[in-house]
């Protein structure tokens, strides 16, 4: 009886490890995508205050200069998390 009490525990331990694993993968996940937002949100405040005197916001294509840096950010930030092989699933060792 007790191998067995002992076998429940030692599985119980390897569930609880599993958990805490795919809990950990899903956390990095979702501090990745924060990290990849936060920049974005703060240009996007910055540009929504409606000052006057910020000179791209007088210019033609203003807008989309600030909507491509945004964007390149954000694809930047996300193709260095990739080359840095934090999104991806496999382990490398």
């Amino acid at each position: 009886m007790e191998n067995d009490r002992e076998l429940a525990a030692n599985i119980l331990d390897l569930y609880q490890s599993a958990l805490a694993n795919r809990m950990n993968e899903i956390m990095k996940v979702l501090t990745i995508i924060a990290t990849i937002f936060i920049p974005l949100t703060f240009i996007a405040g910055v540009y929504g205050m409606n000052f006057e005197n910020m000179p791209e916001l007088h210019t033609r294509n203003g807008y989309f200069v600030v909507l491509g840096m945004m964007a390149i950010l954000g694809f930047g930030m996300f193709a260095w998390f990739i080359r840095k092989g934090w999104l991806s699933r496999s382990r490398k060792k």
